[in-house]
């Protein structure tokens, strides 16, 4: 096999093809309470705690957690079954009034790798716990990873996005 090189990923010899072994990614923690069911709107009412896998950490994984406002959360959508996966286009939400877009071109579960990407507020910090505010994972969600939000990390310059996709969250934090 080729070198590796940045982020894992090499070419055969005499090929432009990257080759990538499968991924093993062993979750951090999980998410305790919050919600049950899954449901697309008003996530900002609801409050989880991610707890640590204690096996893999101590307290001492979230010294200085506290001191941030905000968290970014990367977890697995291990309710989403594999033939549920899309790879394709599909109206979002199924609205037949939004347009038919690709599954790169919204942020819904059923997503090839099923991984979920968050930011939530940061209402406490105890022992293994993370108790936070506006997760948009279920009780019992994997967590991957957590990282604290860095404004510097938000995008530079001005954004846009379609106004469809404003449609479809003006209640999803609400």
């Amino acid at each position: 096999m080729a070198d590796m090189g940045v982020g894992g990923m090499g070419t055969s010899e005499g090929s432009t093809a990257l080759r990538v072994s499968d991924l093993v990614c062993r979750p951090v923690g999980r998410v305790i309470g919050g919600r049950t069911e899954v449901v697309d709107d008003h996530w900002d009412r609801e409050t989880a705690v991610i707890r640590l896998d204690a096996e893999q950490f101590g307290p001492e994984a979230l010294f200085g957690l506290a001191d941030f406002s905000h968290l970014e959360v990367v977890f697995h959508f291990d309710r989403v079954a594999p033939e549920k996966i899309e790879s394709g286009a599909r109206r979002p939400r199924g609205n037949p009034d939004w347009p038919l877009v690709g599954i790169f071109a919204q942020r819904g579960k059923n997503r090839p790798n099923r991984l979920g990407v968050s930011r939530c507020r940061v209402l406490s910090v105890e022992g293994l716990d993370v108790r936070v505010a506006g997760l948009d994972a279920v009780d019992g969600t994997p967590v991957l990873d957590i990282k604290p939000y860095l404004a510097e990390f938000g995008p530079r310059g001005e954004t846009a996005q379609p106004e469809w996709s404003v449609e479809l969250m003006r209640e999803y934090y609400e």
